[in-house]
């Protein structure tokens, strides 16, 4: 008890404000288990988990300069992350569940809403912790050199792993069925222009949060 109190205290304020946020997220799914006797929505916590990666990640690079001002060693651990943030934004498309059911819909509304809500957080502030590794090496450029591309590409990831099913570990255990159903829809932009009017809108939308909460966070 005393271990996981000082564990708890022991982290940054926005950390220990994450912390809660996650497991208020939990504790109403473990409410809606107990209400119902369902686990319908169980699989929100291991969204959630896959969410918090990317923010583990470029949270630990801060602890290690050594990578942060080595050049080749950043571009790996980059290389890592950009196929796994995508799952922090994942979260906002879990929205679609949202249905009638045998609890109130407003509890529903919450709980989802609550899982997209720390997803997009995640997601903002690991964006933000790897532009701030990255930005040495931009030499000046406009910050949306970094973070439109970045956002893009999640954009992209939401839709694969929503409409196509994959996850980022296919990247390593499915490559070529992974990259032939991109390739295809490269190939024939108008037969697959939902997929295309999907990610450039979530990438806009995306790209505007983020811009949005990094100037909140400089005003205040």
């Amino acid at each position: 008890m005393i271990r996981a109190y000082n564990w708890f205290f022991g982290r940054s304020e926005i950390d220990r404000m994450l912390t809660l946020s996650m497991l208020f997220s939990v504790l109403l799914v473990a409410a809606r288990i107990a209400y119902t006797g369902q686990s319908t929505f169980l699989f929100m916590i291991w969204n959630l988990f896959l969410a918090w990666l990317p923010y583990a990640l470029t949270t630990w690079l801060q602890q290690r300069p050594d990578i942060v001002n080595k050049g080749w060693k950043l571009a790996a651990v980059f290389l890592i992350w950009l196929p796994v943030v995508p799952n922090s934004f994942y979260i906002l498309t879990d929205l679609f569940h949202l249905g009638r059911s045998n609890v109130p819909r407003w509890f529903d509304l919450a709980m989802i809403v609550s899982f997209a809500w720390n997803g997009l957080v995640l997601g903002i502030l690991s964006v933000r912790q790897m532009e701030k590794y990255i930005e040495p090496y931009l030499r000046g450029r406009h910050e949306l050199f970094f973070v439109y591309p970045v956002m893009w590409l999640n954009a992209l990831g939401v839709y694969i792993g929503r409409y196509y099913r994959f996850n980022s570990w296919d990247i390593v255990v499915n490559p070529f069925d992974l990259m032939a159903g991109i390739l295809e829809a490269i190939a024939h932009p108008v037969a697959y222009k939902d997929v295309w009017g999907m990610v450039g809108c979530f990438s806009v939308f995306m790209t505007l949060v983020y811009l949005t909460i990094k100037r909140i966070a400089r005003a205040v």
